[in-house]
Order: structure tokens, then sequence, then C-alpha cells
């Protein structure tokens, strides 16, 4: 039974907001001492790993499909009303404003909705921010031990009893791959697309 009182927000979600925020903090922590110290390919903190999903044509690509390039990864999906659309505006203008040091960098989204993001979605959802980024999906399990590799929080939150009735909690940070796979440091998901480029080509070298 939901015992939720009426204009209150939920305290699993209040719960949830804060391992998401400190998430984030300890991450963007991390990246900082990594960067400084010029250890980011030790990957100290765990975070990266293999994974096999599906591209938006169905077909199977893993991480180590990536491996020449740095990869600029976020975890969201396509029904996100605001957070997602709006850092994938900006990973899009930050590839352009790179100009040609962008060929380096794939950036990847994948969802943490599959049920509802299915490779002809994830297609077209990844497309209308231009051709540069990737869009992948996969089966729960799949998604499930992408996030876990990534250490990316998420969570199911019904808003109503139809079958599409619910939205999903999710951690919002871009993460940095090393041609070799190797974490690098996280980058804030709420920059701009110019301070994103600054920090992606000093984090580059």
């Amino acid at each position: 039974m939901n015992t939720t009182t009426k204009g209150k927000t939920p305290p699993h979600r209040v719960l949830y907001a804060t391992m998401g925020l400190l998430l984030a903090l300890l991450l963007i922590g991390a990246g900082g001492f990594l960067w400084l110290s010029g250890s980011g390919g030790n990957n100290p903190v765990g975070i990266g790993g293999p994974f096999t999903l599906e591209d938006g044509n169905g077909k199977p690509v893993t991480d180590s499909d990536f491996r020449g390039k740095y990869m600029l990864v976020y975890f969201g999906y396509t029904f996100c009303p605001d957070v997602c659309p709006t850092t994938l505006n900006a990973v899009a203008d930050a590839m352009d404003k790179l100009g040609p040091a962008a060929s380096r960098i794939q950036p990847v989204f994948i969802t943490v909705d599959p049920k509802r993001d299915t490779p002809p979605v994830v297609k077209q959802y990844a497309a209308a921010f231009g051709p540069k980024i990737m869009g992948l999906t996969g089966t729960p399990e799949q998604i499930a031990k992408a996030a876990k590799e990534y250490r990316v929080y998420f969570a199911e939150h019904r808003t109503g009893p139809g079958p599409n009735d619910y939205s999903m909690d999710h951690s919002s940070v871009l993460y940095l791959m090393d041609p070799n796979g190797a974490f690098i440091a996280p980058v804030r998901a709420d920059q701009s697309g110019d301070e994103i480029a600054a920090n992606l080509a000093k984090l580059m070298g």
C-alpha cells in the first residue's frame, strides 16, 4: 500500500537524490585527484569496465570496440524531461567547439530505461543531437551490469497505474575514459558546451 502523503516528497526519493549528489561529489573529487596526480590509468576508484550492449541498429557493441579513442559516457533515458537533453545538447556543442580534436572522442549515451528505449528509439534520440553521439541500449541485465561498472545509480519511479507511467531517477555525470578504456575523470554534466570542451581539451592533453 502506498502511504506517501500527497504533496510531500517521499522519503526514499530524498534519500536517492542525496545518494546521487554524494556520488557526483565523490566522483568529481576523485577525478580531480586523478587528473592532478596523473594516475588515471590505474583506475583506483574502479569506475568503468567491460560491457556488451546494442547500438541503434541492434548490432552488439562492447567497450573494446572503442579502443584507440576517448569515450565520453553518459547514462540517461529518452523520456528524460530536462537533464538528459540539456546535457546531450551541451556535449554536441562541445564536440563542435573542439574542432578536429573531436575526432579523438566518441560520446556514448547509454539508456537506463531499456524497456522503452529500444534500438530504434535510442538511434533516433541520439541522432537528434547530431551524428557524433552514439546511443546504446540492451537487456535490463546488460544495462544493470554497465551501470554497476560505472557506479551509476538508477531506479524506476512510478507516476501512475499504466505500464509507461514512470520516470527514471538516475545520477547525472559524464565519464571520460582513455583510449585503453581506463577512467580519467568525471566531467560535470551541468556545464555549457564551451566549458565541457575546455575541460576535455585539458584532460586529453
